[in-house]
């Protein structure tokens, strides 16, 4: 006689390990910020996260994901040290003193004050 082998048994969430769940306070910790800070952007969807009843959750998923959110990246390239050690050949002032280049830096724009709201419920007029 033949013997078959058993079938595989499917697999169950039971024998899955499960993953961890992070509170808004140690997610806090990890980025350096208040827990109120991670409530907040949860609460306006702008992060990812798990709602557990009325509580917000986050997994090591989630936490990768904001900090990918929230990376700055150089917007221009690094300038070669070359520039910087360049001699400064031909910058001279009517004294024969060497100037160092200014950058060109751009006027400034004027501020100007918002005019203050109506008090209309004391009925008094601004």
């Amino acid at each position: 006689m033949h013997r078959s082998t058993p079938a595989p048994v499917p697999h169950r969430p039971s024998d899955a390990p499960l993953t961890r769940i992070y509170r808004p306070e140690e997610i806090a910790d990890t980025l350096g910020c208040s827990a109120w800070w991670v409530k907040d952007r949860a609460r306006r969807r702008l992060i990812p996260h798990t709602r557990v009843g009325r509580a917000y959750r986050f997994t090591a998923e989630h936490l990768a994901e904001i900090i990918r959110l929230y990376e700055e990246r150089p917007t221009r390239p690094a300038q070669t040290p070359a520039r910087a050690t360049e001699p400064l050949s031909g910058l001279r002032t009517q004294n024969g003193s060497a100037q160092p280049h200014r950058p060109v830096v751009a006027p400034a724009v004027r501020l100007r004050a918002r005019p203050p709201r109506r008090q209309q419920q004391y009925g008094i007029v601004a």
